[in-house]
């Protein structure tokens, strides 16, 4: 049975009414998207062994040959193993999962997290034998679903649990249309780099791949990096990457501004795009170490303690290529603090690497009511661009909603047009001189540079009135025919 992605999108959300209870909403993740690779491997190991056992005149041992496999499965640690398990279900899950990523360590190595799956407490073995079962309905084989369907249904389910849990989960969780806006703009390209320092869930280099995917470009050309500082969360961005079928990919565990993790020879590794969204504002993130970066990241100014918004910007600065481009999502505050911040944004100016400041409507994140900004860098400004920053105020471009706003496919499409014509529109952009940014000791909010003009269209006072009195004329009419119609009812 061929599945398409509403099917999907139910099944997944099922396994999370299974664990409802006894596991806390904002820890679904940490089970569900384990069980559903192990499902996955599983069912395209099946797969490759028919196809290789029918070529081979029905040999077993020819089929079973590594080769023909693009993950092995060790003896007695198949999802059909652990689906014939009624006892210790948890304690059977726990071994198959530690056999397949010892078999796999070039690629698996702490990919199904630190979930303790024989706790039975947590887990009873009935929870663990309906999970299981919920999730044998279907093949996940590639016959039966596309790794582009699998992975938006990944995706969805990603979502789903940031609707859950809110701000715990969308910690993790940037819209998509946000991250579809920074992919358009930064527009990567065959055989590029791609390297998120604070990568989440994958969401933004998943984007890169999809990009490639909507030019008929090959995905499968992308060098991908990413690092998260969280171990399950960094889990399930190797999961999803594989899930959507990307090949050239690294994902590390481990704090990026303390302990980056990727290098040539003796310098940081640098990227063709860069892209992030980091925590906003972190705190303690280490800046004692920073003044004496053995990475050579302070090209601008030791950000404060409290604050490391601009440790995050240097060093996805740091990060680029000479023809690098860089994207990443930050708090308003960014564009105007004081103090060292000032004088690190004044540094970052002069150097005349950032090309444009895109300022997004107010609670469209989750767990956050500020209205971000994007901020868009290039190592290679075009000659047009240099000596100046382009300011787009699109705060307007939202669809609210009760509990939170949206950013709709429309509005992303606008964002992406003033960015491209990179032209003065009133109300909307404008392109603006270091010197006049210097004029206004190198603050950077959007207010300062794009006025919002607006247009009274207000009706005078005679026309309410007259408005007004038509209306009461309109309600009394109906009042009256009311009226006459309900006494004929009554009588």
């Amino acid at each position: 049975m061929k599945l398409n992605l509403s099917q999907l999108e139910q099944y997944l959300s099922k396994a999370a009414w299974i664990l409802k209870g006894p596991v806390d909403a904002s820890d679904f993740k940490s089970y569900i998207f384990p069980l559903l690779f192990f499902k996955r491997i599983s069912d395209v190991y099946d797969e490759e062994y028919k196809v290789a056992f029918e070529e081979s005149g029905n040999d077993k041992n020819y089929a079973s040959l590594k080769e023909f496999h693009r993950f092995i499965i060790p003896k007695d640690c198949h999802w059909n193993d652990v689906r014939e398990t009624s006892v210790n279900v948890g304690v059977k899950i726990q071994y198959a999962i530690r056999e397949i990523e010892s078999a796999n360590q070039e690629y698996l190595v702490g990919i199904f997290g630190d979930v303790q799956w024989s706790n039975k407490e947590k887990l009873s073995d009935e929870l663990l034998n309906n999970l299981i079962e919920h999730f044998s309905q279907y093949s996940l084989s590639n016959s039966a679903v596309s790794a582009d369907i699998l992975g938006d249904a990944y995706e969805y389910l990603i979502k789903h649990f940031a609707d859950l849990t809110n701000k715990k989960a969308g910690e993790f969780y940037t819209p998509r249309s946000v991250v579809h806006l920074m992919g358009q703009i930064l527009d990567p390209k065959e055989n590029e780099s791609i390297y998120d320092p604070a990568c989440g869930t994958g969401g933004m280099l998943i984007e890169c791949l999809e990009h490639l995917k909507k030019f008929k470009l090959n995905p499968k050309t992308l060098k991908i990096y990413g690092q998260e500082s969280n171990l399950t969360t960094s889990a399930i961005a190797r999961i999803n990457l594989f899930l959507h079928d990307a090949e050239d990919f690294h994902i590390v565990k481990g704090d990026t501004l303390s302990n980056p993790s990727f290098f040539e020879e003796d310098s940081l590794k640098t990227f063709d795009c860069v892209i992030a969204n980091p925590p906003f504002s972190l705190k303690n993130w280490g800046n004692e170490n920073w003044a004496n970066d053995p990475f050579g990241r302070n090209i601008a100014g030791v950000p404060p303690k409290g604050n490391g918004d601009m440790a995050w910007v240097q060093h996805m600065i740091k990060s680029m290529s000479e023809n690098g481009r860089m994207a990443v999502v930050l708090p308003h505050g960014v564009l105007f603090r004081k103090g060292v911040e000032g004088r690190i944004r004044k540094s970052l100016l002069e150097l005349d690497l950032l090309e444009t400041i895109i300022g997004l409507g107010p609670n469209i994140f989750y767990g956050t009511q500020l209205s971000p900004c994007i901020l868009i860098f290039s190592k290679k400004k075009q000659k047009s661009k240099k000596n100046k920053v382009f300011f787009i105020d699109v705060s307007d471009q939202i669809r609210v909603g009760n509990a939170q706003n949206y950013l709709e496919p429309e509005h992303v499409q606008k964002i992406f047009n003033l960015y491209s014509e990179y032209k003065d529109v009133q109300n909307y952009t404008k392109a603006v001189s270091l010197e006049d940014i210097k004029d206004n000791e190198y603050n950077l909010s959007i207010s300062l540079y794009v006025e919002k003009i607006i247009e009274d269209n207000l009706p005078s006072v005679k026309e309410t009135l007259s408005n007004l009195k038509i209306a009461y004329n309109n309600v009394s009419e109906k009042e009256k025919k009311f009226q006459s119609l309900l006494k004929k009812i009554i009588s």
